[in-house]
């Protein structure tokens, strides 16, 4: 007997899910019910529509995370988890509410408009959770630095040379104020600096010690034969995006980065504009700032060759020829007059594809 497919469209909050179904044909997708946020909750509601394996799923990536999800795969549902920047809207659409919005991914995930994205497995959301609390430790002390500057220079404390070096340090500290309440907030800001330095070491620390037993360590070590590509950037790279080769071309890799430039074409007109700057921007980030040590001449520094020695040969080769075609492309584009920043980043796009060559090497599958 022929189970028709229902395709389930979820609104997932904190607390409640919004649950609407499309049916197979062309009758509008309907509301079903809104309930609590609770799996047992939830899989009675759609247990209800019929057969588990009769039952198409989806919900907008969000703060909930992947839980639901996979959850509900383990419970025999299919379940997609979709892209809200790819989101099908109308343009006059001002109407937004969690039982509207549950009916329109039913809807489109009948008609086959959402874009799924890539759920990771749980180990390496895991580690992509330990990066990006770095991420956040960063940001704390650039803060803090930020504001332990502009203490300084309110009172005319200025260091002629580069900040945050050794030197720099040693000169904040042997800064004296007449007033005790002015030099106890200056031991305030230089601590809460201190603090976040040490929280970030601790975070490096971590990452050396776990990303050896790891899945993706042989693509983290292989990464690093590429230069300016280190073990944080080497990390960022496998854990956010997960398997490389999943991706079927260079370019779609660069444009899940948001690397490739936008367009606006129509007819006989082609305009291209700024890159879309899609997907994840810490990562695009990254890889702009490795893009920066392309602009020195191709040679194999005694801290690169360290960090390639236990790499296959044909990643080796394929990092070699990156820095040689990167170098000749900076060197190019700067002779064109083209600013630095624009140059930056179509070396960074391009590097983007040298890592993609590098992950689907079969060497590097069988390490």
């Amino acid at each position: 007997m022929h189970n028709p497919t229902r395709f389930v469209g979820l609104d997932v909050h904190s607390k409640t899910v919004a649950i609407a179904v499309a049916e197979e044909g062309r009758e509008p997708a309907r509301l079903l019910k809104q309930v609590p946020n609770d799996l047992s909750r939830i899989l009675k509601a759609l247990d209800r529509l019929g057969p588990r394996e009769a039952l198409r799923c989806a919900y907008e990536a969000g703060p909930t995370g992947y839980g639901l999800q996979r959850a509900l795969s383990a419970a025999g549902i299919d379940c997609i988890v979709i892209a809200p920047s790819k989101m099908p809207k109308a343009a006059g659409d001002r109407v937004k509410t969690d039982k509207k919005d549950a009916v329109r991914l039913a809807h489109f995930l009948r008609s086959g408009d959402l874009v799924a994205i890539h759920v990771p497995d749980e180990a390496c959301e895991a580690m992509r959770d330990l990066l990006r609390a770095r991420e956040d430790a960063k940001r704390a002390q650039l803060r803090a630095r930020h504001q332990l500057s502009k203490y300084l220079l309110r009172h005319g404390r200025r260091w002629p040379k580069s900040n945050w070096t050794r030197d720099h340090h040693e000169w904040i500290e042997r800064q004296n104020f007449e007033h005790p309440a002015q030099n106890r907030a200056l031991q305030e800001y230089l601590h809460t600096v201190n603090e976040a330095t040490a929280r970030i070491d601790r975070y490096d620390a971590l990452l050396a010690e776990l990303v050896p037993s790891t899945e993706q360590a042989a693509l983290i070590e292989a990464l690093q034969a590429f230069r300016g590509i280190q073990l944080l950037t080497a990390a960022s790279i496998a854990y956010e995006l997960g398997d490389l080769r999943r991706f079927r071309a260079a370019k779609k890799l660069m444009s899940f980065v948001g690397l490739v430039p936008s367009e606006d074409s129509s007819g006989d007109r082609v305009r291209r504009g700024s890159i879309t700057k899609a997907g994840n921007g810490a990562l695009r980030r990254l890889l702009i700032e490795a893009a920066w040590s392309y602009r020195h001449a191709p040679r194999e520094a005694y801290r690169l060759k360290k960090r390639a020695e236990g790499v296959a040969p044909g990643v080796r080769v394929i990092a070699w020829k990156a820095q040689v075609r990167l170098n000749k492309r900076y060197r190019r584009l700067v002779a064109r007059g083209k600013p630095k920043q624009k140059t930056l980043v179509a070396v960074a796009r391009e590097l983007a594809g040298f890592l993609w060559d590098a992950a689907r090497q079969e060497v590097l599958l069988a390490k």
